[in-house]
């Protein structure tokens, strides 16, 4: 039986999820979402107080592939969504960051999850790497700072509430959100229809405590 998982997006950088170079990736934070997603199931990101978009869908995405970290560093396929840290915006918010070394360590890239000099930030690090899946897809929707309003009937009937941590429901329980969402924003579908809403502070690097950025 396929699921969704839908949780409250407290940032929203263009790193996670990472919705560029035509893929739609939720490679680090999320933990416990990686770790039991399937393909075929939904994750759906709802914006909460911070980003003023309590109520509103900031990305909803089909599971198409999951792969080891190790699989999504490898995969030309990805090679887009390394970070480059003296790119574009959407260059510097890459979240292909981990792989382990020929001793088998982690590795991690000079990104959005490392320190400010571009060292490895252990805490990041301890935490995404706990599960060793990145959930990719091909089939999602990425609103941004345009997220819609999601009627609040809709909400109502799936019992969801803006909280920590995420929530799991079976696919029928939230066939017409999905619905809602595949009939009225068909034309956007695999499209980044706005900007991330802190894509203007994505040169930032999150210490791993809190909401906290370092700029």
């Amino acid at each position: 039986m396929n699921k969704v998982y839908m949780y409250v997006v407290d940032r929203d950088f263009g790193f996670a999820p990472n919705p560029f170079h035509g893929y739609c990736t939720l490679a680090t934070c999320m933990q416990r979402i990686r770790s039991v997603a399937k393909v075929g199931d939904w994750v759906v990101g709802m914006g909460g107080k911070r980003l003023g978009a309590t109520g509103r869908c900031v990305y909803a995405m089909l599971i198409t592939g999951k792969v080891t970290f190790n699989q999504y560093w490898n995969d030309p396929a990805y090679f887009d969504k390394k970070p480059v840290r003296n790119g574009s915006n959407k260059m510097i918010v890459g979240d292909n960051i981990y792989n382990r070394d020929a001793a088998g360590d982690w590795c991690q890239a000079d990104s959005h999850h490392s320190r400010a000099d571009g060292s490895i930030n252990l805490v990041n690090l301890r935490k995404d790497t706990k599960t060793d899946s990145v959930l990719t897809s091909n089939h999602f929707f990425y609103f941004g700072c345009e997220a819609p309003v999601v009627p609040s009937e809709l909400i109502k009937a799936i019992g969801f509430r803006n909280r920590l941590g995420h929530r799991t429901f079976a696919f029928e329980i939230c066939a017409e959100l999905i619905k809602w969402l595949e009939t009225n924003f068909k034309k956007l579908l695999n499209v980044v229809a706005a900007d991330p809403f802190d894509f203007s502070d994505s040169h930032g690097r999150y210490t791993g405590h809190g909401s906290k950025i370092i700029k």
